[in-house]
């Protein structure tokens, strides 16, 4: 029951995080047809799951404690203070060397790498093909912004923002499916 309990709230911390995250990736292109309709369904799907995520997490309370893991906790502390001087030392250079559309690659190639580490952390191996996947939509909005007029952050943003919101839906599902599984 206590691994039930476990999964379960890590289905709605990972659905509650990466919900936000897939709406502020979804706030990076342009609103402008005809990707804003697709941008603006994404968000509402994105904020959507942040509640879903929430109302797990609230409904797992009633498992019991949640252990916490405090060498595991200073990890992540780490590993998410080190994304957060990168990506905001990276974004500061590109700016002030006139590369602001380039911003949002960058960060997302941060993001993408910092979930590298996380996974053992928060023992989620799949975070490593999230990584892998979050890094090649980073690269392709590159090469995108490189070879098209179509901007980099675009395809960059939108990219990246389905992939977390994909993500979050699988947790939410992983953690919806504990559920039904657990004894009554």
């Amino acid at each position: 029951m206590a691994a039930i309990a476990s999964v379960r709230r890590q289905a709605g911390l990972t659905a509650l995080y990466l919900g936000i995250f897939a709406t502020l990736w979804f706030s990076v292109p342009e609103n402008k047809p005809p990707l804003g309709t697709f941008l603006l369904v994404g968000s509402i799907m994105a904020l959507a799951t942040v509640g879903a995520g929430i109302a797990l997490l609230v409904s797992s309370r009633g498992d019991g404690p949640m252990p916490r893991d405090a060498a595991a906790d200073r990890k992540y502390l780490v590993i998410f203070a080190a994304e957060l001087a990168a990506a905001g030392f990276g974004a500061v250079l590109l700016a002030e060397t006139g590369r602001s559309e380039y911003i949002p690659v960058f960060v997302g190639t941060v993001v993408g790498v910092h979930f590298w580490p996380l996974a053992p952390v928060l023992k989620d191996p799949a975070l490593r093909v999230l990584a892998v996947a979050v890094c090649v939509a980073a690269l392709i909005g590159l090469i995108a912004g490189l070879v098209s007029s179509v901007p980099a952050g675009t395809v960059a943003g939108a990219g990246i923002a389905v992939l977390l919101l994909g993500y979050a839906l699988g947790a939410l599902i992983r953690g919806g499916l504990m559920g039904r599984h657990s004894p009554a």
